[in-house]
C-alpha cells in the first residue's frame, strides 16, 4: 500500500513538473510535503484505520498527492471495518472530492470528468476493500463451520462409541448369567444327589470347573469393553447368541432376501474357535452383508472364512459394484463399520475395509467393490 500510494504522488508531481502546477504555485511544494506525510502515515493504517481514512479524506479537499494514501486507507477501512463505516467513510469522501474540484480545478479537464473520475477512483478503492473484507468472513465462517461440524462428528462418534460399549456389555453380561445359571444347576445336583455315580460327579465338575472359568474370562470382557470405548448400534441382549456356526444360516436368510452370497468356509474345526472369537466373526459378516445390500443392491457377494488354531481367523467379505442404484444405494451414514472396528479392537484384532480397486486391492470384486476384512486372534 506504501508503495502504490508513493508511486501515484510520484507520478502525478511528476506529470505537474512536465506541465504547470496548479495555481498558486507555492502550494506545489506544501503538496508534496502533505502527500509524503500520507505515504508514511499508512504505516498506521491498521492501527487506526478510520481515523487515518478520516485525516487523509479531509487533507484531500486541497493537497491532491494526498489522493494516493486517501485511496489506500479507503480500501482498509473497507477491509478491516464494517460495512456501515465504510460506507460512512466513502459518503465523506464524496463532498470532499467535489470540493476540491471546485477549489482547485484543472484547466484540462472538465470538473464533471475529473470529479467522476476521482468518485470512480474512491469506489472501486471501497469496492475492494469490501470485496476482501467479505470474503475473509466468508473464509472464516467456513473454517468454523468445518471446525463445529468436526466437534459434532467426534461427539457423534462418541456418542455412537458409548452405545456400543454398553450393547456389548449387556451381551457379554447375558452370556455370563447363562454360564452362571448352568454352573447353579450342576453344583445343586451334587447337593441334592450325593450319592450319584462317580463318572457323573466327575463330569459334573468338570462342567462347573469350565463353566466357573468361562466366566471369569466374560466377567473380564465386561470389565475391559466398559474400560473401552466401543462404536456399533445395538446387538442382542439374549443367551445363546449367533456364533460361526450360525453363519450358514445368514447366509441363507441374505440370500432368501434376494441377494446373490457365496461362502467359502475353510475352517477345518470350527467348534474349536473360541466363542467371543466366533461370535466377533459372525457380527462381522453380518454388518458387512448389512452394508452390501443397502449400499449395493443387486450386487453379488463373496464371505469367505479361514484361518486355524495359532494363526488367527481371518474373515473377508467382498462385494461387487451394485447393479442398480435403488433407494438404499448410498443411504445411511450410521456407524456400523466404526462399531465394528471396535468390536474386532476389543477382541484384540484389527478391521480393514475400503473400495476393491483402492489400497486394498487384492483379487476379487471388480471396480466399484467394497471389501471387508477382519482378523481375529485363535489361540492355539
Amino acid at each position: 500500500m506504501f508503495v502504490l500510494a508513493a508511486a501515484f504522488a510520484f507520478y502525478m508531481s511528476v506529470d505537474r513538473l512536465d506541465t504547470a502546477p496548479l495555481p498558486p504555485a507555492w502550494l506545489f511544494p506544501l503538496d508534496q510535503f502533505a502527500g509524503a506525510l500520507g505515504c508514511a502515515a499508512l504505516w498506521l493504517r491498521r492501527r487506526w484505520p478510520v481515523g487515518l481514512a478520516v485525516t487523509l479524506v479531509a487533507l484531500s479537499a486541497v493537497f491532491e498527492m494526498v489522493a494516493g494514501p486517501m485511496l489506500a486507507a479507503l480500501f482498509s477501512v473497507a477491509v478491516h471495518r464494517r460495512p456501515r463505516t465504510s460506507g460512512a467513510v466513502f459518503g465523506l469522501s464524496v463532498p470532499v472530492s467535489a470540493l476540491f474540484t471546485w477549489l482547485r480545478p484543472e484547466p484540462s479537464m472538465p470538473p464533471l470528468a475529473m470529479f467522476t473520475l476521482g468518485l470512480a477512483l474512491q469506489g472501486a478503492a471501497t469496492g475492494w476493500g469490501l470485496f476482501v473484507h467479505h470474503r475473509r468472513r466468508l473464509v472464516l465462517a467456513q473454517r468454523d463451520r468445518a471446525a463445529r461440524m468436526e466437534t459434532e462428528a467426534r461427539l457423534r462418534a462418541e456418542q455412537a462409541q458409548h452405545q456400543v460399549r454398553e450393547a456389548i456389555a449387556r451381551e457379554i453380561h447375558d452370556v455370563l448369567g447363562h454360564r452362571l445359571s448352568l454352573l447353579s444347576v450342576h453344583a445343586g445336583a451334587l447337593e441334592f444327589n450325593p450319592g450319584a455315580d462317580p463318572a457323573d460327579v466327575a463330569r459334573a465338575a468338570r462342567v462347573i470347573r469350565e463353566s466357573a472359568h468361562q466366566a471369569l474370562q466374560d466377567l473380564r470382557e465386561v470389565i475391559g469393553v466398559l474400560r473401552a470405548p466401543a462404536g456399533e448400534p445395538s446387538a442382542p441382549t439374549r443367551p445363546g447368541l449367533p456364533t460361526l456356526a450360525d453363519l450358514r444360516e445368514l447366509v441363507a436368510e441374505s440370500g432368501r432376501a434376494g441377494m446373490r452370497v457365496e461362502l467359502c468356509d475353510d475352517l477345518g474345526a470350527e467348534e474349536t474357535v473360541p466363542e467371543r472369537v466366533s461370535r466377533t466373526a459372525y457380527r462381522v459378516v453380518q454388518e458387512a452383508l448389512t452394508n452390501a445390500r443397502r449400499h449395493a443392491p443387486g450386487a453379488g457377494v463373496r464371505v469367505r472364512v479361514t484361518g486355524a488354531p495359532g494363526e488367527g481367523l481371518t474373515v473377508e467379505v467382498v462385494n461387487d459394484a451394485p447393479a442398480a442404484v435403488g433407494r438404499g444405494a448410498g443411504s445411511g451414514g450410521g456407524h456400523g463399520l466404526a462399531g465394528l472396528a471396535e468390536r474386532v479392537t476389543l477382541t484384540g484384532g484389527r478391521l480393514e475395509h475400503g473400495p476393491v480397486d483402492g489400497p486394498m486391492n487384492g483379487g476379487g470384486g471388480g471396480p466399484g467393490g467394497w471389501r471387508v476384512r477382519a482378523w481375529l486372534p485363535w489361540p492355539a
